[in-house]
């Protein structure tokens, strides 16, 4: 027999659900037989399939270890993860974390467990504020992601409902994340809203960008605007993604003829190495909550701006 206590973090879920994510031995179908036949309860009394579990409930099953085999707990892998992370605001539900270039969001097939989510889990770890023994099936989640030599904001969920409130406002466009960027010379038009096409080669990890609408490619919406140049001839530009595709800001720069400084993929590998560009410049750099629609625990968030000071190559400009 096993007993156990229902979580902030996995209230208001299906009870088949919570025990699938919680016990991976355990198919749908299985739970559904052993709620069917009273050995998991709630409260000590019968339960059903659909029944969504609250805060406190109790769950008793009267089913042999060897069945529900090894619960799912977070990965411990944070454990290993020295690095720091700098905060840019945080409060009970939330974490902005401005990511520096060079780190993974998660890990790649290198398995490298220094990566942002895992300094975040750590952070909190320490903290006291994220207690992995007590959670069957949440940890701290990002809620976006930007590539690993792009530098700039990325949202940390702490609790499940806050993760679930920010993926559907992401979805809605109910948050405006802004990029800085630096690109080679200054384009013709001082402000713009460029639309094209892109077309994404899974091969060599690389995009193709096209006047022309066929099947296999997708509409790109970039809108920027110059915000100064400096003395070599280069400019720095406030990008607003209206579409966000994979490269779409080094890609479609790179397409109008201003690429990226220090893009090594869709840039000029001569002049960054001339201007000394270890990354490509680019930053996610200013984040604006805009709901539209109820935000629920998160609704205080409505209207506020934050904006990541480290942007390593504004002083350029």
């Amino acid at each position: 027999m096993l007993k156990l206590t229902v979580g902030k973090n996995s209230a208001g879920q299906r009870i088949d659900r919570f025990l699938l994510k919680s016990f991976p031995a355990l198919s749908q179908g299985q739970i559904c037989k052993l709620i069917r036949k009273k050995d998991i309860k709630v409260g000590g009394k019968r339960t059903e399939p659909a029944y969504k579990l609250c805060e406190g409930d109790e769950l008793t099953l009267y089913v042999r270890d060897e069945l529900l085999g090894a619960a799912a707990r977070s990965s411990d892998d944070f454990f290993s993860s020295a690095g720091n992370v700098s905060v840019i605001y945080e409060d009970d539900n939330i974490l902005l974390a401005d990511k520096e270039p060079g780190l993974l969001v998660h890990e790649d097939d290198g398995g490298s467990s220094d990566t942002l989510i895992n300094r975040i889990k750590k952070y909190l770890y320490d903290k006291g504020e994220y207690k992995p023994e007590d959670e069957m099936c949440f940890a701290p989640a990002l809620c976006n992601r930007i590539d690993r030599n792009t530098g700039g904001i990325v949202i940390a969920a702490k609790n499940a409902e806050s993760l679930r409130i920010l993926n559907q406002k992401i979805k809605d466009r109910e948050l405006t994340k802004l990029y800085l960027c630096a690109v080679r010379g200054v384009p013709e038009k001082k402000e713009d809203t460029l639309k094209a096409y892109l077309f994404k080669n899974e091969k060599e990890n690389k995009v193709i960008i096209s006047e022309k609408k066929s099947s296999e490619n997708r509409t790109i919406i970039t809108k920027y605007r110059v915000l100064s140049v400096n003395a070599d001839g280069d400019a720095l530009c406030e990008v607003d993604l209206i579409t966000g595709r994979t490269h779409q800001i080094r890609a479609h720069m790179a397409y109008i003829g201003h690429p990226l400084l220090g893009d090594g993929k869709y840039g000029i590998n001569k002049i960054n190495k001339e201007k000394n560009y270890k990354y490509q410049a680019l930053y996610s750099y200013k984040l604006i909550f805009r709901f539209t629609t109820d935000a629920g625990i998160l609704s205080y968030l409505d209207g506020k701006e934050f904006e990541a000071k480290n942007v390593w190559f504004r002083e350029r400009f």
